[in-house]
């Protein structure tokens, strides 16, 4: 009978099978850009649906008194979009990322089958509801998911990628309810919210087969898992410096921010506050609201409504634009992917926001012009491309970095829930634009685009002035960085703001992989020591 501690290749020898099923059985990242497709799908599919007649006559909502109602049947999936990413900030971290998806994917099947065999205002409300609350779980889970089993150099990229899979739902979408368009009836509102079903199953058959974040196996003691998980994704063996390093460095940081956790209303507390989770919170939510208020779900929501109004478009024109401007859209956040690295988080929202500002301020003093002028309807065409162009800044910048920027700034005792507050802030926000969006183009016209002209402005130095760089730092570097208590404006450090790793990160990660190959040969020192001496006595 064999005695003695296993070794490192034979514990890796009795999990390896674990993690090869989960990669011949699907990826996660296939999982998580599902799930976003099916996001950005989402909030597509209602432009398309507010505007067919059927769909309105069946739940009452023609006429121009009605506009109101249906702003807000439109809009009150964000509230439950909001009510979901709560959910997930109150039982998600309990429940693990995997769970937590499966929970929303079944929560949004709910609301699917409810819009898409409804009768009634009330019950399009409840199914609006319904699937908003599953989607905001879905949407503050994903994300930080894909950040904690990602390889540093490949963060940004997958992130990204899965907004830009969003804008691949959004597209389709738009092409769906052109198509339908042509049919009438209703059809052309039923089959479109039914479609949601493609992306769920896709999520259903995936998900259960894909491993659990390692950071939260560790926080929550199955370090065993954590490793395994950890030298899968690293294509390494449990016993290397490089995985036992990670696993080391993750385990520190548990452990610290434990001892200085506080309760929500500590957090206004200066005192014993050393890793700055207030300051991390609020710039990771601030992020998304700058991505609501940088005006986006006015077009997301209401394109086709707002080039039929606004610009004078007739109905098929407006969902052949709409859909076409999505191809674009596609396009543009597709370019992020080439970028999120180059230029960091900061340089692309700095850019984005610049060029959605640009963008609006054209777009008030054409339309301002095409209400004065003899040739208005010129100066309304013309505003079309920078509708385009507004897409193309926003899917190279805040499309994708909100989403990623909150998994990466907070740490990881507060990553879920910091992570699902900027949900939360990004669907409430919604809401708020989503609702006032009908009401502000019908009461101001084309003052209602002033808004959004001086939101954009006024991002410009609080993105600047406040927000470090995350990019091609580690999570831990993150944590690293907070605890040296650094200052509110982050251009005074150049550390915080270069795109590139900073030394000082880098050295810390070489020792630690020192030290970690150190222990390694130590132990494989004392494992043959102990089998020679065992070997003597047999």
């Amino acid at each position: 009978m064999r005695g003695g501690p296993p070794s490192a290749g034979e514990l890796l020898g009795e999990r390896r099978s674990e993690g090869n099923r989960a990669e011949r059985e699907g990826r996660l990242d296939v999982a998580c850009a599902t799930d976003m497709s099916l996001f950005g799908y989402d909030q597509g599919v209602f432009s398309g649906v507010v505007i067919t007649r059927d769909f309105l006559e069946v739940h009452d909502l023609v006429g121009p008194e009605k506009t109101k109602t249906l702003s807000t049947v439109t809009a009150i999936y964000d509230v439950g979009c909001f009510f979901g990413a709560i959910v997930a900030f109150t039982i998600g971290e309990q429940l693990g990322r995997k769970k937590a998806i499966m929970l929303g994917t079944t929560i949004m099947a709910v609301g699917a089958v409810l819009q898409a065999a409804s009768f009634s205002l009330a019950q399009m409300f409840v199914g609006r509801i319904i699937l908003g609350i599953g989607n905001g779980i879905n949407t503050a889970t994903a994300p930080i998911w894909q950040t904690e089993t990602s390889q540093l150099k490949w963060r940004g990229k997958l992130v990204i990628f899965e907004m830009m899979m969003n804008i691949f739902g959004f597209c389709l979408v738009n092409w769906i309810n052109y198509g339908l368009s042509f049919v009438g009836g209703s059809i052309a509102w039923r089959f479109p919210l039914a479609f949601q079903f493609f992306f769920l199953i896709i999520l259903w058959s995936t998900t259960p087969w894909l491993p659990e974040s390692p950071r939260w196996l560790i926080a929550h003691g199955r370090q065993e898992e954590a490793i395994v998980v950890l030298s899968c994704l690293e294509a390494k063996p449990i016993d290397d410096p490089f995985v036992i390093a990670q696993r080391n460095e993750i385990e520190y940081s548990v452990r610290y921010e434990r001892e200085y956790s506080m309760r929500w209303r500590d957090l206004w507390k200066k005192k014993g506050n050393d890793s700055k989770t207030l300051r991390r919170l609020l710039l990771g939510a601030g992020s998304q609201f700058m991505q609501q208020f940088g005006g986006i779900n006015i077009m997301s929501y209401y394109l086709p409504t707002v080039l039929m109004d606004s610009v004078g478009l007739s109905d098929t024109m407006a969902r052949l634009l709409a859909a076409c401007n999505a191809l674009s859209y596609l396009v543009f956040s597709g370019l992020a992917i080439l970028l999120v690295e180059r230029m960091g988080r900061r340089g692309l929202m700095l850019l984005s926001t610049f060029g959605q500002f640009l963008c609006f301020l054209i777009i008030t003093i054409l339309l301002r012009f095409s209400r004065i002028s003899d040739n208005g309807e010129k100066y309304a065409s013309a505003s079309v491309a920078f509708f385009f162009l507004y897409y193309g800044a926003f899917g190279i910048g805040m499309l994708g970095v909100p989403w990623l920027y909150p998994t990466e700034i907070n740490s990881l005792p507060m990553r879920t829930k910091g992570a699902a507050v900027a949900t939360a802030t990004d669907w409430i926000t919604n809401f708020v634009v989503v609702e006032i969006t009908p009401i502000g183009i019908k009461s101001i016209d084309w003052k209602f685009w002033i808004v959004w002209t001086v939101t954009n402005a006024a991002f410009l130095p609080i993105l600047y002035f406040l927000y470090p760089e995350t990019a091609n730092r580690s999570l831990e570097d993150m944590d690293e960085y907070y605890r040296s208590n650094p200052a509110l404006i982050v251009t005074k450090d150049p550390d915080a703001i270069c795109r590139r790793r900073p030394q000082k990160y880098v050295q810390r990660e070489e020792d630690e992989i020192e030290k970690a190959a150190a222990a390694v040969d130590k132990g494989a020192g004392e494992h043959a020591e102990w089998t020679s001496e065992m070997r003597d006595k047999n």
